[in-house]
């Protein structure tokens, strides 16, 4: 079920036109996206959030992944997936925004990567 509904979404969203907006309706949510290269970024929230600031989410999100990895590539995704995990756990809580503040994060993250070792 899990990877019909990815490859769903994936299909809906790689194939739109890019002259139309990055919000499409899903069901019962919205699918908001954002393509930095050759990566597609998606949130499915409900139809009542304001899409603006998910932009503003993933936006913020591939900033810190770029900030992070330095100079951010799919294999960097791929390969460091549980760092990505982090990011993500740092960035947005329950579905909630939890930090905004892209130096907080990352130095969070620096003081994460001094504990590892």
């Amino acid at each position: 079920e899990k990877h019909k509904l990815e490859h769903e979404v994936h299909r809906i969203v790689a194939h739109r036109d890019q002259k139309f907006t990055n919000f499409v309706e899903y069901k019962t949510h919205k699918l908001i996206y954002r393509r930095y290269a050759g990566l597609y970024f998606t949130l499915c929230v409900d139809s009542t959030d304001n899409e603006l600031i998910c932009l503003e989410i993933i936006h913020l999100f591939v900033e810190l992944l770029d900030h992070y990895f330095s100079n951010v590539r799919e294999l960097d995704l791929v390969y460091n997936f549980h760092k990505v995990f982090v990011i993500t756990d740092e960035l947005v809580l329950s579905g909630e925004l939890q930090e905004s503040s892209k130096k907080v994060i990352l130095d969070r993250l620096g003081n994460l990567d001094k504990i590892e070792g």
